[in-house]
């Protein structure tokens, strides 16, 4: 049988692609039975009635999904943050990574609107990307208007499935277009009453661009530490985990406990303030969540 990826998915339908081949198909009445969905990204098997037509019978096993943007076996988050309007938020960037290194999935930050940036401004930006990269992190800085740092995005894309992500208005979409013109994706500007831009992208599709696929998303539509444990966010911040290693208690989580690396490497200017500080607060709202039963 014939085995393709799903890149699109709309009213019901699966667009597989075979090769250089989209075959639209339907998924078989098993999968409404045991409660499985097929999501864009999964790797299936299917039978085709025709050139274009066919149904999925299998999918294969997923080594990540996301629930919202519904979307599977991703390999790397490009999270978009602008560095003006919207203005650029390191607590909503530590959110974002925290998310993405859960699901195991790798990040690259991507700083747009440079073209916006004011020169005092300018400073301040460059100085949270490199405290970005010490931490452990690709950090590019981009402008859809002047294409500033696009070309740099393509070896990145190469080869992988990406989902761009990022509040809205920070130009995912602008780009998008900026890596691919043909794409002509809507974008809104600003409302300047909600300081915020609609949402414009409608249904989650893989879009090839450098020999990759692309997912243009609305971004995390729930940026909540559902599945998260306070044991897990150790791992979900490179910079403390790596001195993590070094703390005198095994299991240390960094708040009271002594001879503590990572508080050291805070004091000593090692680990930005504000990235412990977001650590703090995101343990403080997982110990704060409602239980579900």
């Amino acid at each position: 049988m014939p085995e393709g990826k799903i890149i699109k998915a709309l009213s019901g339908f699966y667009y597989v692609l075979d090769g250089d081949k989209i075959i639209q198909c339907r998924g078989r009445g098993v999968f409404r039975k045991n409660k499985i969905t097929p999501l864009v990204g999964d790797e299936v098997v299917f039978q085709a009635e025709n050139a274009q037509e066919g149904y999925i019978l299998e999918v294969k096993e997923r080594k990540n999904e996301l629930v919202r943007p519904p979307i599977a076996n991703v390999d790397q988050a490009i999270l978009v943050f602008s560095a003006v309007e919207p203005v650029f938020s390191t607590t909503l960037l530590d959110r974002f990574l925290v998310l993405v290194e859960f699901n195991q999935i790798k990040p690259l930050i991507c700083i747009t609107k440079m073209d916006l940036v004011e020169e005092g401004l300018e400073v301040e930006i460059q100085n949270y990307a490199n405290q970005y990269r010490e931490a452990g992190y690709e950090v590019l800085m981009t402008s859809s208007e002047t294409a500033e740092g696009v070309k740099e995005l393509f070896p990145y894309l190469e080869g992988q499935i990406s989902v761009f992500a990022g509040q809205s208005g920070v130009g995912k979409s602008s780009l998008l277009n900026a890596l691919n013109p043909m794409l002509e994706l809507k974008t809104n500007d600003i409302s300047s009453h909600l300081g915020r831009g609609k949402h414009t992208t409608r249904h989650v599709e893989l879009i090839s661009i450098a020999n990759g696929l692309v997912a243009d998303t609305p971004g995390f539509s729930s940026l909540e530490f559902i599945d998260l444990e306070v044991e897990d966010l150790n791992y979900c911040f490179p910079d403390i985990q790596l001195k993590s290693e070094e703390c005198k208690f095994r299991g240390c989580l960094h708040l009271a406990e002594p001879k503590c690396a990572v508080k050291l490497a805070v004091e000593n200017g090692e680990i930005p303030s504000y990235r412990y500080d977001h650590y703090k607060d995101f343990i403080e709202e997982i110990r704060d969540r409602k239980p579900r039963y």
